[in-house]
């Protein structure tokens, strides 16, 4: 189908036809032009043929281009004029022709618009943002400084931290300081989470990851599981696994405490080596516990990240466990040796049920444990999982012999403690009991709490929530 430009080119060749007509009738009619041309009816009869087969043409392009075409007009006839006699003029003397002018190129005409003719050019478009900075590189302080700080720690474990730290900042404000270390959870089917370090180390936080040998979503009430026996791991089933870790570890390139198989004493996680009476739990063997923790560590040796990690072995307060398990024999099998530990932790909460003559202060929470640990070593000791429950009403006293404890003499080895800031439902001598271990359970409870971290005698690190 032609284009309206085809159309267009049509009618202008019509144009073209004519002219050249008049234009050869006037040069036919000339002095000097030649030949004798064909009558003058002849080439107008001649030209009216042609301007017909042009018109043809045109009415032939338009249909074309309307999909209803419009009848044809038919032509009108047109009177053959008669040629009105030229006088021949008298010749004149001829003069040498003058050459052609030399009109040099082509001339190019531009066409401006008026409206905007005049007016000034517009301005030159803005120069690219520049790039933005690349991020500060995080920092921690060294190995050294964190295991001797000049203040104690304030930590604290909440539902996200250190992924999202909205809990974790609320739970601040209502303290009255920052948290100078955050507390998490992972387990040996999720990899090693760089943004967790480098997001605690964002804000200034120590990191503390509590490491279980178990699925990360395993339930407390779940001991036994033969896939994550000691001596599984003592066979080499997870060095793939320990070994990349260890490696994203020193591809991060900071420092973090490693709590790895806590409360390895009671009788509620697989890596624990005895039930209750004293026989195997899961498969363990006696020894087998010291012996994975030194497994593991070497690997991570091997790997060149103990350089970043500092391990922290934590057992449960001796109070509630069972008889067998509750002397100074039982808690030092357990130990793996002072060059494969850097912290000693402890768990430890208010929770019932309360035995008779219990009293709610930090001696009958804390004293037996503490007595048996600082006779196998003299690191540094954390309380590395602590809180407290409304059960019983006693939360206020107990919290706030809690903070008086550290201003005493015998305590200056506590380098701090992490709070357990979360309520959490378990099964606690058979029965299902639901805790609040949160610092703002009850307001008394909450005053008592704060009065106590900002006390001057504790020597807490406080950093003002602005």
């Amino acid at each position: 189908m032609k284009s309206a430009t085809g159309v267009r080119g049509v009618i202008g060749a019509a144009v073209v036809t004519v002219a050249l007509v008049v234009t050869s009738l006037a040069v036919w009619s000339s002095p000097g032009g030649g030949a004798a041309p064909p009558s003058l009816e002849a080439q107008l009869a001649a030209a009216q043929a042609e301007n017909e087969r042009l018109q043809q043409e045109l009415w032939s392009a338009e249909g074309k281009l309307n999909s209803t075409p419009s009848p044809r007009p038919t032509p009108t006839p047109t009177k053959t004029p008669k040629p009105t006699p030229t006088a021949k003029p008298k010749p004149k003397p001829t003069a040498e022709p003058a050459p052609p002018a030399d009109n040099g190129p082509d001339t190019i005409v531009v066409y401006r618009d008026p409206a905007i003719e005049g007016q000034p050019a517009p301005p030159p478009p803005p120069a690219p943002a520049p790039e933005p900075a690349a991020p500060a590189p995080v920092t921690a302080p060294s190995v050294e400084s964190i295991l001797n700080p000049a203040q104690r720690y304030f930590g604290m474990y909440t539902t996200q931290a250190p992924y999202n730290f909205a809990t974790f900042d609320d739970a601040a404000v209502k303290a009255g300081s920052r948290q100078s270390l955050v507390g998490y959870f992972s387990g040996w089917d999720q990899p090693f989470r760089s943004d967790a370090v480098r997001r605690s180390w964002e804000r200034g936080l120590v990191p503390m990851l509590t490491w279980e040998s178990r699925p990360m979503l395993a339930g407390n009430d779940q001991p036994e599981d033969p896939e994550y026996s000691l001596p599984l791991i003592l066979s080499g089933k997870f060095d793939a696994y320990l070994t990349q870790y260890a490696k994203d570890i020193v591809k991060t390139g900071l420092p973090l405490a490693i709590r790895l198989n806590h409360e390895m004493n009671g009788t509620w996680y697989p890596w624990s080596e005895q039930k209750a009476d004293g026989t195997s739990l899961n498969g363990n063997r006696p020894g087998d516990y010291a012996a994975t923790w030194r497994y593991v560590h070497d690997i991570f040796e091997k790997a060149g990240a103990n350089k970043y990690v500092m391990w922290v072995w934590a057992p449960n307060i001796v109070n509630n466990l069972a008889s067998r398990h509750q002397g100074i024999e039982y808690t030092r099998s357990l130990y793996p040796g002072d060059e494969y530990v850097d912290i000693v932790g402890v768990s430890g909460y208010l929770r019932s049920p309360f035995r008779s003559g219990q009293t709610f202060t930090f001696d009958y929470t804390f004293g037996r444990t503490l007595e048996q640990l600082r006779a196998i070593t003299d690191k540094p000791l954390f309380l590395a999982e602590v809180g407290a429950t409304e059960i019983g009403g006693k939360k206020p006293e107990w919290v706030t012999d809690f903070f008086d404890a550290f201003a005493r003499p015998e305590n200056a080895d506590i380098i701090g403690f992490a709070w357990f800031n979360l309520t959490v439902t378990t099964f606690s001598g058979g029965e299902r009991v639901t805790n609040d271990w949160r610092i703002e359970s009850r307001a008394d409870s909450l005053a008592a709490f704060k009065d106590g971290l900002l006390d001057p005698g504790g020597n807490f690190t406080i950093i003002p929530y602005t």
